[in-house]
């Protein structure tokens, strides 16, 4: 007799590998989400003040070996040098994803990769509307696509909700895959001439990377000048710098051997990653948010087609093309949301989803390069998007707070004490009986005071 169907879960409870990393890369992320504010509000300050100046010639500073192609001013080597980075941490966790992560199992998969989709299609499909119906320009299509998962994890962290696990990794990994189609779309569109002879150096070096990946060649001092050489080949070839990032991340070994606690990647993802998070992403912030906000400014961003559609873009597409993919998911696949969810849940974080932060910032240069003033405007645009999906992403997310702190508690509760939540021990009978010792002397240690209460009541109805 064939057992019956059991329903997959949508968001259920992870794996308590997949739980303990999943923390350890989103603590890292919030902290450097915080940074990321602070760096953007420094840059929005410095260039909103008397020292506007002073921003504007740093920013436009050059430094860098001229013959080689790489005098470049300080706002451009944040973008294509320091940005390299973040994208080699986000080729790692993509290659992680699919060996080790949700994206491994086609079922599991289905869920990102299409709410990621959507959550893409949606506010470019939003973007090209107002475009067309404003007699905008359309080149700023893919600018609301993005999903900054350090800026919507500092939001969690500013706004204090706890988040259940499951929700918490779904954002993670919605990012991942947001970051993949994000890359593909400036490597194939915002590529125009090639230098073929530097574009096939970087190929030759990025082989040559794989190749001692392969022999197990160690020592970072044979891979970082070997990166340094690809990522300069690569900038001059006229594919976008950060290309050479993701590839080298991809090429790390992130499955793990029977002798190994982590893979090469992995051990790697966490010495690179504090680099990202804590010094290149902000820094790129500080370089790139510094745009003005004056009233007029502002007004601007809601009356010309380019920047209303950004905005529009980032705060409705972005909800609508993630809840409406995992909803399509839901329904075509017959899996049901986990019981300790509803779909408002699942509509916030779709909202959250709409703080699309630095790679929007990124395209929004390059889709504009030719226009300065209108690559300001969208920015702004960029910001002010950002700030709206984050107020009410953070506004939808305190209704249920009571219930994420209750689904926190339960997900952490550790009452025996051996370091691992209590949740995931439930089949252990090792567990059990632990916890019936704790419960014996609990107890006998209520029976002894029950005694000396009864004593002490005793003694008090005593005649003096």
């Amino acid at each position: 007799m064939t057992a019956p169907h059991t329903p997959r879960k949508l968001f259920g409870r992870l794996s308590l590998p997949e739980r303990n990393f999943v923390a350890e890369a989103l603590r890292t992320e919030t902290v450097g989400g915080v940074l990321l504010l602070i760096a953007a509000i420094t840059a929005l300050v410095w260039a909103n003040t008397p020292l506007r100046d002073s921003y504007q010639s740093v920013s436009d500073f050059h430094i860098g070996p001229a013959a080689l192609g790489l005098d470049l001013s300080i706002r451009h080597w944040a973008a294509d040098g320091l940005l390299a980075i973040f994208f080699f941490v986000a080729g790692i966790e993509l290659k992680r994803e699919l060996v080790a992560g949700d994206l491994r199992d086609p079922k599991a998969a289905v869920l990102p990769v299409v709410a990621a989709l959507c959550g893409m299609a949606v506010p470019a499909l939003v973007y090209v509307v107002t475009n067309l119906a404003g007699g905008g320009s359309l080149s700023g299509w893919a600018v609301p696509t993005a999903t900054d998962i350090a800026f919507a994890l500092a939001v969690l962290a500013v706004i204090g909700t706890s988040l259940p696990s499951a929700l918490r990794a779904f954002l993670l990994t919605l990012a991942v895959v947001d970051d993949l189609f994000a890359i593909l779309i400036i490597a194939v569109f915002f590529t125009s001439e090639l230098n073929f002879a530097a574009l096939g150096g970087a190929v030759v070096g990025l082989v040559l990377f794989w190749l001692l990946l392969r022999k197990e060649v160690r020592g970072w001092y044979v891979y970082v000048p070997l990166a340094l050489v690809v990522w300069g080949l690569m900038y001059n070839s006229g594919v976008h710098a950060t290309i050479a990032g993701v590839a080298m991340g991809l090429m790390l070994r992130c499955s793990r051997r029977e002798d190994e606690k982590h893979s090469p990647g992995e051990h790697i993802e966490h010495l690179v990653r504090p680099i990202s998070a804590g010094l290149a992403v902000p820094l790129f912030a500080l370089f790139s948010a510094g745009v003005p906000v004056s009233g007029g400014a502002l007004a601007e961003v809601f009356t010309r087609p380019e920047t209303l559609g950004v905005v529009l873009g980032l705060v409705l597409g972005k909800a609508v093309g993630i809840f409406g993919g995992t909803w399509l998911t839901a329904r075509f696949t017959r899996a049901s949301l986990s019981d300790d969810l509803a779909w408002p849940d699942v509509f916030a974080v779709a909202t959250l989803a709409g703080i699309g932060f630095t790679v929007s910032l990124l395209i929004g240069e390059l889709a504009f390069a030719d226009d300065p003033a209108l690559t300001a405007e969208v920015k702004a645009s960029v910001l002010v998007g950002s700030l709206i999906a984050a107020v009410l992403a953070g506004i939808l997310l305190k209704v249920r707070n009571n219930r994420y702190r209750t689904l926190w508690d339960d997900e952490n509760r550790d009452d025996d004490l051996d370091g691992i939540p209590d949740v995931y021990e439930q089949d252990n009978p090792e567990y059990h009986l632990r916890m019936a010792a704790i419960h014996d002397r609990k107890a006998e240690e209520h029976r002894r005071l029950a005694k000396v209460t009864a004593g002490a009541g005793d003694g008090s109805d005593s005649p003096a």
